[in-house]
């Protein structure tokens, strides 16, 4: 089960849930299809009954065709000797009847699957994905609740590739237009199966977070999502104490505990309160993205055997490096003369845009050419 999402405007967050999201035909279509099947009945019915009222004076054809123009009410002229026809014309005012019901209905129904836009939530869904489906190296978030939305938030923030899993469509088209304006990819359906994973991207992502409400459905998200891809990394939400081991021998790379985490900062308010200041306003800051991020320095880079004094670190993205991690030890603060190799991660202060020019940097092969003094 999903987390129940949290408000996000003044809407309830509360919304029916829906099994699955395949694309099965709505209560709209089906009552399309019935209307449909209600005049091809009563056509075929109709013209049965006229053709045995004839007595052979009328051919099939002809009984048919008298019935199709009743029902459809379109207006006809009569066959050839229907005034000779016993009940003749009074089977065709019924007709005539039930045709009207019949075209009422069908347009009816017809008007109301443009209106509420039926047609049109197909092709969205379809063209979402085709977009889903060209994704790599993206996140997958299982659960739109109220765990769920913060880590929408801070991928949408952060401009990082994600799909978000939930069985509320609702919940879905609400945090895509009030959080992402309407930018957000999302399956609808249950996180726990393997074929919703699969469209979702499952087999291209490079990481996911299982965030709905009982640990027992994130157990069964880890356990699907490591079939299915043995390289992402999988984080996992845990309430109860003893679920974290579990969660790990089942599959996730780490778990993170929202009580925990809630009594820590707690903790922090009251022992540190200017730190948390300063977090907060960092995360929440409205014209820059600011973010503690992590830049792994690849193979053949030219960062490799280099400094941190040699390489432009600070002119090219004017990001504060915090710490580096060279194999499993950490340099915190390191100094200019700290030498990279391959595989070392930077962990940088600073906007989310120039983390990205970082990130692309890190994989030249050569340094970029240096500008002269006083040039353009």
């Amino acid at each position: 089960m999903n987390d129940p999402a949290p408000p996000l405007g003044a809407k309830s967050a509360h919304a029916a849930r829906r099994p699955s999201r395949r694309l099965e035909p709505g209560p709209l279509l089906s009552r399309v299809a019935g209307a449909l099947l209600a005049f091809v009945g009563i056509t075929g019915l109709g013209g049965g009954v006229l053709y045995l009222l004839s007595g052979g004076r009328w051919t099939p054809w002809e009984a048919f065709y008298v019935a199709v123009n009743a029902v459809s009410t379109t207006g006809f002229r009569e066959a050839e000797g229907m005034s000779d026809v016993p009940y003749a014309k009074l089977g065709t005012g019924i007709l005539i009847v039930l045709g009207l019901g019949v075209v009422a209905y069908f347009q009816s129904t017809l008007t109301a699957l443009f209106v509420e836009g039926a047609i049109t939530r197909r092709f969205k869904e379809r063209r979402m994905q085709t977009r889903i489906e060209a994704l790599r190296e993206h996140i997958i978030v299982a659960g739109a609740g109220s765990t769920g939305v913060h880590v929408v938030e801070e991928l949408f923030l952060t401009g990082t590739p994600f799909v978000v899993i939930d069985r509320s469509l609702e919940v879905l088209e609400r945090l895509a237009t009030e959080l992402t304006g309407g930018q957000m990819l999302y399956v609808v359906g249950d996180a726990t199966e393997d074929a919703v994973l699969t469209d979702a991207g499952i087999l291209h992502c490079r990481g996911v977070v299982a965030a709905l409400t009982e640990d027992k459905d994130n157990l069964f998200v880890t356990l699907s999502a490591r079939s299915l891809n043995a390289k992402a990394r999988i984080v996992t939400k845990v309430i109860g104490a003893d679920t974290a081991p579990k969660m790990i021998r089942a599959g996730a790379n780490a778990t993170v505990s929202p009580n925990m985490m809630g009594g820590r900062q707690l903790a922090s308010e009251i022992t540190r309160p200017v730190v948390v200041e300063f977090i907060d306003k960092m995360l929440r800051h409205k014209d820059q993205v600011l973010r503690i991020e992590e830049v792994v320095i690849p193979e053949g880079s030219f960062f490799i055997g280099r400094t941190l004094l040699e390489v432009p670190i600070r002119s090219e993205t004017k990001l504060l490096v915090l710490a580096l991690r060279v194999g499993e030890r950490f340099v915190y603060n390191p100094e200019p003369s700290t030498t990279m190799e391959a595989g070392s991660v930077l962990v940088v202060l600073g906007e989310a845009k120039n983390v990205h020019k970082l990130r692309q940097l890190v994989k030249h092969k050569h340094p970029p050419p240096k500008v002269p003094a006083g040039a353009a």
